[in-house]
């Protein structure tokens, strides 16, 4: 009964991430991680064993990935770690998989974007893996690419994830899915990153209006925050290198009504990117660019990344 109800309460946790506050994914992710290790400690039993270590891999996952979205990056990457570990432990390919590629992000997002390569590599190896998370890897691979300015590698990932389409599922991208998942959105937002990596404006416009276009399908109360609001970012800075400030002052309207809880390190980051943008020579004394730039840095001062104590930019900017 309490692994019966452990599993459905990290399954719950991972498909309600977008929907949640990101302190609360934070105090549920940490208080079931706490749960499956203290039931690692008090059974022997062989198959309650292996639920137990996969439900502690699962819940380490969810808490890296909110640890990144708070602003903390190296206790993200150890947690990262401890899922591998626990997915090593058991077998468990797709779980693995999954880990290694929250590590090759991680690393892109600490300026090791060939180590971001080699990971993605190693997490291809594990067995057992369905379309959306090679898809998945497929993008962070891109964005790896991106950040080493390697425009045909790059090009090529995007392309590889746009066409993969075998019907193959698996347990945990597939079946769980929520923050496991990687869904069309999610495919565009990450897109239009690379292409601003690469300094293609084009590129960038069109995946990141895709993704907001996406997103605007769904019903309002399924619309995940953080990928729109990143999305509406991507697509601002994408205006701004085609010398567009107006249409970049438009883009970025509904992110600054984002509320504090959810201005995340990916957010934040990629609006210091505008902001570095809004330096540019092309748009230098303009008082609408002045203004602009105000209203990030006021944005970025009360977000929840801000206030964990991020100490070092993460490498956006490759």
């Amino acid at each position: 009964m309490t692994l019966d109800q452990l599993d459905d309460d990290v399954v719950a946790l991972a498909r309600e991430y977008n929907r949640t506050s990101p302190s609360e994914v934070y105090r549920r992710a940490k208080e079931l991680l706490n749960l499956a290790q203290a039931f690692l400690e008090r059974t022997e039993v062989p198959r309650q064993k292996k639920r137990a270590y996969l439900a502690a891999g699962q819940s380490a996952a969810l808490l890296s990935a909110i640890s990144f979205d708070l602003g903390a990056l190296p206790p993200a990457v150890s947690l990262a770690r401890t899922a591998a570990l626990y997915g090593k432990v058991i077998e468990h390919g797709p779980l693995q998989a999954y880990a290694h590629g929250a590590l090759a992000f991680l690393a892109f997002w600490d300026g090791r974007p060939a180590e971001a390569v080699r990971l993605v590599r190693t997490a291809r190896e594990f067995g057992g893996l369905g379309d959306t998370a090679r898809i998945r890897l497929n993008v962070i691979e891109g964005r790896a690419f991106g950040h080493l300015r390697d425009q045909a590698a790059a090009e090529q990932a995007i392309g590889n994830a746009l066409s993969l389409s075998t019907g193959t599922r698996d347990e945990l991208h597939d079946d769980i899915g929520g923050e496991f998942g990687f869904p069309q959105d999610r495919v565009a937002m990450s897109n239009a990153t690379t292409y601003l990596l690469l300094r293609d404006a084009e590129g960038a416009e069109e995946a990141a209006a895709a993704t907001l276009d996406l997103l605007a399908s769904r019903p309002e109360a399924q619309r995940p925050i953080l990928i729109s609001s990143q999305a509406s970012v991507d697509l601002a800075r994408a205006r701004l290198l085609r010398g567009e400030l107006a249409g970049a002052h438009e883009a970025l309207e509904p992110v600054f009504s984002i509320p504090t809880e959810w201005r995340v390190a990916g957010t934040v980051e990629r609006l210091a990117a505008v902001r570095t943008e809004l330096c540019r020579s092309d748009f230098n004394g303009a008082a609408e660019a002045n203004a602009l730039g105000e209203r990030i840095e006021e944005f970025t001062s009360t977000a929840a990344a801000q206030k964990l104590g991020l100490a070092t930019p993460l490498a956006i900017e490759g």
